[in-house]
């Protein structure tokens, strides 16, 4: 039986040690010019600096492509870069947030790990002089970050569910995986599906379970389903991560290609599946370019002091299928 490889969560020691590693890092990436540095958000009309890039973890290939392209833009821009991951966890983020301002980054770009917890290191690194710029999740607040720049995932979420409702013939009992509470996309996503799928009475929810976006969690959840209730026809999951090990428990209970299965996000092994067809389709988030788009903000305020887009902004998603999959890039359409 094929069960996702499960990683083994770092011990709290060891992430204190990496965090302090990661801090002296960052010092002697702030001292070793024999030139004094501006102060974080002062326009001299010149770019270069420190841009810290802080992300959830790497072994998400969402994460890497988001932090990968904002690493790639800074440098092509002209500044240094740090690239760490907070794994969800708030303290380590406040950790990684104090290191960036200890040294004097102008500019934080973040994928937070939670919508309360987040605020309060945002506005410490604001009131140090260093500009914030979210990317992804946003925060429950406005005000503090310069930018909170993320995918549509409301419109990208009700593409994937019409495609289902299609798939599943506008009827039959199906699960839904939802992602961690505390982030603002897994609501967002999860009221997206509830609006187009309760247009149609005679598709029923069977079940309705978080999987804190991971894949055993939604490996494991979706098998203990499977075994009570053999007559579920679908699944619609708030990531790819969740319905690929929903795709893997389909298998195992050796139903592939008898259940319909669809994610979001437009992560690579995502658009394998649905290639193989074992999953029906991904909203794709942009990722990169969302990336890309708050180095290019954080440059310009660096430069010249002041922002010139709104706080809030949201880019579409687009659904990937069959008929397109052949057109994917890295969370990108050719």
């Amino acid at each position: 039986m094929f069960r996702p490889n499960a990683s083994k969560p770092a011990s709290k020691p060891a992430s204190r040690v990496a965090t302090l590693l990661v801090a002296g890092a960052l010092a002697l990436t702030a001292c070793s010019s024999g030139d004094t540095e501006p102060a974080a958000g002062t326009a001299d009309g010149k770019a270069g600096g420190l841009i810290a890039i802080i992300t959830p973890s790497h072994d998400n290939p969402f994460f890497k492509a988001e932090a990968d392209a904002a690493e790639a833009k800074a440098k092509a821009l002209g500044y240094t870069t740090t690239s760490t991951s907070h794994d969800d966890d708030p303290n380590k983020q406040s950790e990684l947030i104090d290191s960036a301002i200890t040294a004097g980054a102008k500019a934080i770009v973040l994928d937070n790990a939670g919508a309360d917890a987040s605020i309060g290191p945002i506005r410490k690194a604001v009131d140090a002089g260093v500009k914030v710029f979210l990317i992804d999740r946003e925060i429950n607040q406005t005000g503090v970050a310069t930018a909170q720049i993320v995918a549509n995932n409301s419109q990208g979420a009700s593409l994937v569910a019409e495609e289902f409702v299609k798939a599943m013939g506008s009827a039959g009992s199906y699960v839904e995986l939802t992602g961690k509470a505390s982030d603002t996309n897994a609501g967002v996503r999860s009221s997206a599906f509830a609006s187009v799928i309760s247009q149609y009475p005679n598709l029923t929810v069977a079940a309705k379970e978080t999987a804190n976006w991971d894949q055993q969690e939604a490996f494991t959840k979706i098998e203990t389903i499977l075994q009570k209730n053999k007559g579920i026809k679908g699944i619609i999951a708030g990531n790819d991560t969740m319905a690929l090990g929903a795709v893997a428990a389909v298998k195992a209970a050796g139903l592939g290609g008898k259940v319909i299965v669809a994610g979001f996000d437009g992560s690579p092994d995502a658009v394998a599946a649905i290639k193989s067809g074992d999953l029906l389709a991904t909203g794709l988030q942009p990722a990169v370019l969302i990336a890309e788009t708050a180095v290019t903000q954080a440059d310009e305020v660096i430069r010249t002091g002041k922002a010139t887009k709104s706080e809030k902004q949201s880019i579409d998603c687009v659904l990937i299928n069959k008929d397109n999959a052949n057109s994917y890039t890295l969370f990108a359409l050719k």
